[in-house]
């Protein structure tokens, strides 16, 4: 397998991509070709075996507007890794670059699933009882009813094929539990989703979301990023506070260390780092949004989640659900058929 690497995006580039792509090489038996400054590479890899360099001049920063950065900057890491990607020259792209352009990109160059409408980037959130996908965690601010049951679908597929769950739990985030809860949107998605072939546990609230009620959870970026934003930021304000207690006397240094392996077990089950990173879910392709601050750990993982991705075929499994779940009025109606069915059945009407 070949995994196509952009070695210049990210907070830490190119050196901690570069590390990481070289150990993935060595422990996960794939091939890298890592695209960037050739000279700024070469100095790191030297030449090691099972990665090339793909030279590129320009590079996409975090700062810069998506869409403008990836029609302009045609020579960027990113567009030149992308377009090999579209190209068949690599099985999997991966990159801890611009997310906005990233989107862009795996939309405009790598183009998307037939029938699939926006694609979504799904970041894995560790739970109590292992993990939960986010489908979509800031790709697409505003999303309309059909949107979310998109999401619905290319989550459980993800969740079954990479993530070895056999019946996803499908849960959407919102304000309560009730149906009734939410702007018109989500209580339209929550109609389209209940509708759709899935293990549906309906609405789900933020403060639940850690307990693993839900194995899949459907949001817009928006309230999605928020949500991921917010518990990075409560598990990093919980660690520092932690510390700072352990550490206020001799006394607390002590306990310290009767709890040190408990508080690194905690500390590494939250770490980005041990979850590898975001995939693009509707893409053509196999597309990981590595963390922008991913440093080699990371972008090891990201690589390791980005061959089980390929491997598995999720892409292949998204392309055949969203294709059999149709339009959301197409189920709406096999929806009021089959329970009519249903109840005609139990009637004994012989005609069913």
């Amino acid at each position: 397998m070949k995994v196509i690497v952009d070695a210049m995006g990210g907070d830490n580039a190119p050196e901690e991509i570069v590390k990481g792509s070289i150990e993935a090489a060595r422990s996960l038996g794939v091939e890298v070709v890592l695209v960037g400054d050739v000279t700024r590479i070469k100095k790191i890899a030297g030449n090691q075996s099972g990665v090339t360099i793909v030279h590129a001049s320009e590079v996409i920063s975090g700062e810069e507007e998506p869409m403008r950065a990836i029609r302009a900057k045609t020579d960027s890491s990113m567009v030149r890794g992308l377009k090999m990607l579209s190209a068949g020259e690599g099985d999997a792209f991966v990159s801890a670059g611009n997310s906005g352009a990233l989107v862009a990109g795996a939309t405009l160059i790598v183009r998307r699933i037939s029938g699939v409408r926006r694609v979504a980037l799904a970041p894995i959130i560790p739970t109590e009882t292992g993990s939960v996908i986010l489908v979509d965690g800031g790709a697409n601010v505003d999303c309309s009813a059909e949107l979310l049951q998109q999401f619905a679908v290319m989550g459980n597929a993800y969740a079954k094929t990479v993530l070895d769950v056999e019946a996803p739990r499908v849960g959407l985030l919102n304000n309560g539990t009730e149906a009734s809860k939410g702007g018109e949107e989500v209580q339209g998605a929550y109609k389209f989703i209940h509708a759709l072939p899935l293990d549906f546990v309906g609405n789900i609230e933020a403060r639940d979301v850690l307990d693993g009620v839900c194995d899949v959870l459907v949001a817009d970026g928006f309230t999605g990023n928020i949500l991921l934003k917010s518990i990075e930021g409560t598990a990093m304000y919980f660690s520092k506070n932690l510390k700072a207690v352990l550490m206020k006397n001799l006394a607390t240094k002590i306990s310290a260390l009767l709890l040190k392996g408990g508080i690194g077990n905690m500390r590494k089950k939250f770490d980005y780092n041990e979850h590898g990173g975001a995939p693009v879910l509707g893409a053509k392709g196999v597309v990981i949004k590595a963390h922008g601050s991913s440093k080699s750990l990371a972008f090891y993982n990201a690589i390791r989640q980005a061959k089980k991705f390929y491997e598995a075929g999720a892409v292949g499994s998204i392309e055949e659900l969203i294709a059999r779940a149709g339009s959301p009025k197409t189920q709406a109606i096999r929806s009021v058929i089959d329970k009519a069915k249903t109840v005609l059945h139990r009637q004994g009407n012989p005609k069913t």
